[in-house]
């Protein structure tokens, strides 16, 4: 299972309200609902293996090089990323409870953790579960790898089961396609503009016909005579976002072979530090959330403290 973490804090943060504080009324809803999440996810589906996939870079440059508007929306006035007063603190709190608890964090330097999880997903020799509210991260289901996504839009509680099929009946396209279909479609919640015009439909409809974007734009190339879905206004449309298409391919594709050390991210059976998790507890007013996070994990139940 490899979790986008960002994802999953966010979502606790917007999910939890702000009351929920540490002894000394700090808020800590953002890591009291990740260990929440976590724990219901072990407890729901199982895995043998559990990553916290981190964004080292969440505007890695490569992406902004190829797309200046990449993520540009949600710059902060010191050049890091948009985020809420009360959540930024909690992060580092979050990072320290994962570390002592003994679950596996991991980012790469220049990448996003969409990247460490494409490239997670790629190595892995088993069926993976990929849980994230990042709809990006339907390119990676594969039905022959057993490779999912467990998709939050409607909470942990009720995840929605993303496979090849899925994404067919979702946006009428093949489940490998999506990557392709999101260039064309855009995504503003990631500065992506798309092609101006074409819609989902149009899309889908140009993915159908051609197969996938190369195809798309060999098809432009060569056509003389419009018809359908390549008419004449969609074609106009496909030669004045050019440049567009030549840069957006390497902004949406999620990387699957960057360079990461081995990683196993075995269900910890006790905590990789009982003593500094138990005082992470007391500080923060966690021991509720680590005891349901040790009752999944199987832990004693007197390891918190």
């Amino acid at each position: 299972m490899l979790l986008d973490a960002a994802s999953l804090y966010f979502r606790a943060f917007y999910g939890v309200p702000t009351s929920v504080t540490t002894p000394d009324g700090r808020p800590i809803n953002a890591v009291r609902g990740f260990l929440d999440m976590t724990a219901r996810l072990v407890t729901a589906h199982g895995p043998d293996h559990l990553v916290a996939c981190w964004d080292d870079d969440w505007r890695p440059a490569f992406r902004v090089e190829a797309l200046p508007s990449y993520k540009a929306h949600r710059l902060a006035a010191d050049g890091g990323e948009e985020t809420p007063e009360e959540l930024g603190p909690q992060v580092p709190i979050l990072v320290e409870v994962l570390a002592a608890a003994g679950l596996a964090r991991v980012g790469a330097p220049g990448y996003e953790a969409d990247d460490v999880i494409g490239t997670l997903a790629t190595r892995a020799r088993g069926p993976v579960d990929v849980v994230t509210g990042d709809r990006d991260l339907f390119q990676l289901v594969d039905d022959a790898r057993a490779v999912r996504v467990l998709y939050t839009a409607r909470g942990i509680a009720d995840l929605e089961f993303v496979d090849e099929a899925t994404v067919t009946a979702k946006y009428g396209i093949p489940g490998r396609a999506y990557a392709d279909f999101a260039v064309l479609r855009g995504d503003p919640s990631d500065g992506l503009p798309g092609v101006a015009g074409v819609g989902a439909k149009t899309a889908a409809a140009l993915i159908d016909e051609f197969g996938d974007l190369a195809g798309i734009r060999a098809a432009v190339a060569r056509t003389v005579v419009p018809k359908p879905p390549l008419t004449a206004a969609v074609l106009k449309k496909l030669h004045a976002a050019a440049g567009y298409l030549d840069a957006a391919p390497v902004v949406v594709a999620v990387a699957r072979d960057i360079d990461l050390p081995p990683v196993e991210g075995p269900l910890p059976r006790s905590p990789a530090d009982a003593g500094a998790l138990a005082a992470l507890a007391r500080a923060h007013g966690l021991q509720s959330s680590l005891s349901r996070l040790g009752a999944a994990l199987g832990w004693r139940e007197d390891v918190v403290g």
